[in-house]
């Protein structure tokens, strides 16, 4: 038997990223990754956000990754909504945009930018970064059986051809570990071992076909490396184009599962069918050679239902899995294994509240998940080519405790005032509110509103709120920070948002409130005065959205005027 302090199922990003970080924080712990196949191995899921670029670089590979050179993702170009035009959201503007010479290090423009990666190499470089850092790895080693006594995992067998893991492990392939992770995707290895089961809170059910190209033409070259992902929706489906090395691109259709039941056609001809039809794709393809293989997948959402149990976590695909349309997958799967990282971490440190710390990763993480749902729901009701699921954007306004028509539901999920991803920075799903304003505009909503500018005299709106901690996770650390919570709203008494709480204690006038957030920022944060107005600016939106700041209209003052 092999006693470990961390065993690991699955070698894949999450997988390595729990790793990783557990041995940067704590060199001392040992850590075990059980991974059933070989890397490198073709995997989906190309497409990142920038929130995965400044977990690699804590984790000490952002330089590997780098050098790997694959495509910098600055943002997406879209055929989505009500017209037939293109239109963009990008991460950080082309014309913003610095020719710089490759590697890069994680600093300036790349902090705001992403990657678009070929997963096979993506995924190695990974896992031998892990290793690196101390990790045992055992790969082509399959997690056969899995011991329980109640809810408390006691120990795994695995199985192997490997006479080295055999060796190292013993014949009986029983492996004991203080802490479990399940990280082997929708597979859900323990997940499915400790019966927990899992549900599917969206109407979403679509499936995808994808297959890679070489020498394709980028639609866009910004810089050096620099381009964004191409999504073309048809009238059934749509497509992605995705670069994910200098030579190699990702196209792959995604389209609903029935409409493939009932349409009678091959995976092959359907595909087809849909590169036919977009000619703007069609023709970055003219020239490129496709490789042989076509891949199919299964995309249907669902959440399981625990996350975390006595010495066990869930991180990754394993948790749940949102529609690829917003790029969502990666972003999950690191962030939820940062985060399994440092509870670990804490919870072996002792010093904590063991029962707190499960918690507020559990919620957190599902609610995660469940937002990007809803989101991918609220996007593809905005797509005149699919069906219309307004109603359904009612209902998720009406989980989060707010009674709205349809079309405002519509229009409230496009300003992100349902989700806060991290405590200090108003934004949702990766987008900062400012910037779903505008992408509410090209799916179909009117010109982007701001609910601070129509009242020019704010009041703090605390009836029924209480006292609460929120949780942060920094550095190797799981820290509680004060909130306020009334409730499923919470208003994480930090950064921003601590600064509008304070200067709304005392000053109403909409204008001088907006100035004093700001100074303070500037003054206390030493942040510049561009970043702390838009920070201050969607602070107070989102205030206003979730209901926190009372307004009303004063004669003769002035409003608050957003450009």
């Amino acid at each position: 038997m092999l006693y470990t302090d961390v065993a690991i199922i699955g070698g894949g990003p999450a997988g390595s990223t729990v790793a990783s970080l557990l041995r940067k924080y704590n060199p001392s712990l040992d850590v075990t990754i059980i991974e059933r196949d070989q890397f490198p191995r073709e995997h989906i899921g190309e497409s990142h956000t920038p929130a995965i670029s400044a977990i690699l670089d804590e984790m000490g590979v952002w330089n590997k990754i780098e050098e790997a050179e694959f495509p910098i993702k600055i943002g997406a170009t879209f055929k989505w909504g009500r017209t037939k035009d293109l239109w963009d959201t990008d991460f950080l503007q082309s014309e913003q945009f610095i020719e710089q010479a490759r590697p890069a290090q994680f600093d300036g423009q790349r902090k705001r930018t992403a990657f678009q990666t070929d997963r096979s190499i993506y995924d190695k470089i990974l896992l031998d970064h892990s290793r690196e850092l101390g990790t045992r790895v055992y790969e082509q080693t399959k997690v056969v059986h899995i011991e329980r006594d109640g809810d408390r995992v006691v120990h795994l067998q695995v199985s192997s051809d490997d006479p080295k893991v055999i060796e190292e492990i013993g014949d009986d392939g029983l492996i004991d570990a203080k802490w479990y992770v399940d990280c082997s995707g929708d597979v859900g290895t323990l997940r499915r071992a400790l019966d927990i089961t899992v549900d599917a809170p969206t109407a979403l059910r679509n499936i995808a076909f994808y297959k890679y190209y070489q020498d394709a033409t980028w639609a866009i070259s910004i810089g050096i490396g620099g381009t964004r992902i191409q999504i073309m929706s048809l009238d059934w489906a749509w497509l992605w184009f995705i670069p994910i090395t200098p030579t190699r691109t990702s196209v792959g259709l995604v389209l609903p599962a029935d409409y493939y039941k009932a349409s009678g056609k091959t995976v092959e001809e359907l595909y087809n069918e849909a590169l036919a039809s977009e000619p703007f794709i069609s023709k970055l393809l003219e020239t490129a050679t496709p490789e042989p293989e076509l891949f199919a997948t299964k995309d249907w959402n669902f959440l399981s239902d625990r996350l975390v149990g006595e010495n066990w976590f869930l991180a990754g695909d394993s948790c749940g899995f949102a529609d690829p349309i917003l790029s969502a997958g990666m972003t999950l799967a690191h962030t939820s294994a940062r985060k399994v990282a440092f509870t670990i971490l804490e919870l072996n440190r002792g010093l904590g509240n063991a029962e707190w710390l499960k918690h507020e990763y559990e919620e957190g993480h599902r609610t995660q998940i469940r937002h990007h749902m809803q989101f991918a729901d609220f996007w593809y009701s905005s797509n005149g080519q699919f069906t219309d699921l307004k109603d359904y954007c009612q209902e998720i306004a009406e989980k989060a405790g707010l009674t709205l028509d349809p079309e405002t539901a519509f229009r409230w999920l496009a300003t992100g005032g349902f989700t806060l991803d991290e405590p200090g920075i108003a934004a949702a799903l990766t987008y900062r509110v400012s910037g779903l304003k505008l992408v509410a505009v090209h799916l179909g909503a009117s010109e982007p509103e701001w609910e601070l500018a129509k009242t020019n005299s704010w009041s703090l709106d605390l009836d029924d709120a209480r006292e609460d901690k929120f949780v942060r996770y920094l550095n190797g650390r799981v820290f509680p920070i004060p909130c306020l919570r009334r409730g499923p709203k919470v208003l994480p008494l930090i950064d921003s948002f601590k600064h509008a709480y304070n200067v709304l204690r005392h000053e109403s006038d909409s204008v001088k409130v907006l100035e004093e957030c700001v100074n303070c920022m500037i003054q206390q944060d030493h942040i510049d005065i561009q970043d702390a107005t838009l920070l201050a600016v969607e602070a107070f939106e989102t205030m206003h959205l979730e209901g926190w700041i009372k307004g009303e209209v004063v004669p003769d003052r002035p409003f608050v005027k957003v450009v």
